[in-house]
C-alpha cells in the first residue's frame, strides 16, 4: 500500500431521460436514462499524513479539518468530503482514522449540470478504495457515492451521475429502487462517435443552475399526481428509449432528434427549467444554424448541449460569443473512474 493516490472521474452529458432517475418517479414507473461521459473530470488526491485529517477544495479555496479545528477561507464546511470520510472509515477501516489529506478540484464550473458533484464523490470514494486496497466493484462505488450524496447529505437529485462517473462511456441506465440499477453500455463504432462529437457543441451559459429547487418541484409535482408533469416524465422516458434504439442501429440523426425532443418534454416537468437567458441563447443558436439543443442536468442554467452540423459550428459559436458564455470541447470517454498510486 502506497501513501498517496490520485483519482479522476469523468463528468457526463445527459442525452435523454434525465429526471426519470429521481425518486419517486423511478420507484413507481422506472427510470430510463441515456448519457455519455466526456473528458472533463473531477479529481481527488488522497494522502496518508498521520496528522488530523483535513480536506482541501482547491478550486473553492476552502480548507476543513475533520477534528473540528476548521480553517476555511469562505467559512464553508466541506460536508461531502466529511461524509465520504466518515462512511469509508466506519465501513472499511474499522472506525480508525489514519490521518489523511484530501485535495479535490473539478474541471468544470460549479452548478454546471453535468454531474460534477456526484463525479467528485465517486472520485473521493474511489480514492479510499485505491489507497487502502478495498475490494469492491464499480457498481458498489457508485452506490456508496449515491448513498453519501443523496441520503447522508440529503442533496436533491437522481442516480445517473454516480453510475456514469463510475462506468464511463455511452450507457443506457435503468433504475427502479435504490438497489435495482442496470447499466448497459452502448458500443458505437468510432466513426459514429466521431460524427457525434463533430455535431455537438457544449456551451456554458455563464449561470450556475438552481437544480435543487427544480428537482424538488419536479418531485412535488410527481407526488401530487400532476398529470402535466407525469405525462412529460413518461415522454422523457420514451425519448431515452428512442435514443437508445437509434444509437444502437447507428442512426445518429434520429438520436440527436431525440435529444432535442427530450428538452421539449423536460421543460414541461417543472417551473424554472428554462428562463429568458436560456431561451435567448437557444434562439440565437437556432437562428445561426443549430439543429437543436437541450440543457444538461436539472435546468435553470449550467451547460447547454447544442446540435449543429460541422459546417454550421463556427456560425453558432460566433452568434453566441456576445452572450457571455463559454464553449468547451466535447471529447467522449470510454473509461469511468480511474485511480493510480503516486510514485514520485
Amino acid at each position: 500500500m502506497g501513501n498517496a493516490v490520485h483519482v479522476k472521474s469523468p463528468l457526463r452529458l445527459g442525452l435523454a431521460g434525465g429526471g426519470t432517475d429521481v425518486s419517486p418517479y423511478r420507484n413507481k414507473y422506472g427510470g430510463y436514462v441515456v448519457n455519455v461521459t466526456i473528458a472533463l473530470f473531477a479529481h481527488c488526491n488522497l494522502e496518508i499524513t498521520n496528522r488530523p485529517t483535513e480536506f482541501i477544495a482547491a478550486d473553492f479555496g476552502c480548507v476543513d479539518s475533520y477534528d473540528g479545528n476548521r480553517v476555511s477561507l469562505n467559512q464553508q464546511r466541506l460536508d461531502l468530503h466529511r461524509a465520504v470520510h466518515r462512511k469509508m472509515v466506519e465501513t472499511y477501516l474499522s472506525g480508525k482514522d489514519p490521518g489523511l489529506r484530501m485535495i479535490t478540484y473539478s474541471d468544470s464550473p460549479p452548478g454546471s449540470g453535468i454531474g460534477a458533484s456526484s463525479s467528485l464523490v465517486v472520485s473521493m470514494v474511489a480514492a479510499y478504495v485505491k489507497l487502502f486496497d478495498i475490494r469492491i466493484t464499480r457498481h458498489e462505488i457508485a452506490q456508496i457515492a449515491y448513498t453519501v450524496e443523496r441520503i447522508d447529505c440529503g442533496m436533491s437529485g437522481g442516480m445517473q451521475d454516480q453510475y456514469a462517473a463510475a462506468f464511463g462511456g455511452f450507457n443506457v441506465m435503468r433504475f427502479n429502487d435504490d438497489s435495482d440499477v442496470m447499466i448497459e453500455p452502448i458500443n458505437l463504432p468510432r466513426e459514429i462517435v466521431n460524427e457525434f462529437e463533430s455535431r455537438i457543441l457544449l456551451y456554458y451559459t455563464g449561470r450556475s443552475r438552481t437544480g435543487a429547487k427544480i428537482i424538488e418541484a419536479q418531485v412535488a409535482n410527481t407526488l401530487n399526481g400532476d398529470m402535466v408533469t407525469l405525462n412529460a416524465m413518461h415522454d422523457l422516458k420514451r425519448s431515452a428509449v428512442l435514443m437508445e434504439e437509434c444509437l444502437s442501429r447507428g442512426d445518429l440523426k434520429g438520436a440527436l432528434a431525440a435529444l432535442t425532443n427530450s428538452w421539449i418534454h423536460k421543460k414541461a416537468t417543472a417551473v424554472g427549467i428554462t428562463n429568458d437567458h436560456i431561451d435567448k441563447i437557444g434562439a440565437a443558436a437556432i437562428e445561426a444554424g443549430a439543429d437543436g439543443l437541450k440543457i444538461s442536468g436539472a435546468g435553470g442554467g449550467g451547460f447547454m448541449i447544442i446540435v449543429a452540423a460541422p459546417h454550421n459550428r463556427i456560425g453558432v459559436i460566433r452568434a453566441l460569443e456576445p452572450l457571455g458564455g463559454q464553449f468547451y470541447s466535447v471529447n467522449t470517454t470510454v473509461n469511468g473512474v480511474e485511480s493510480w498510486k503516486i510514485r514520485a
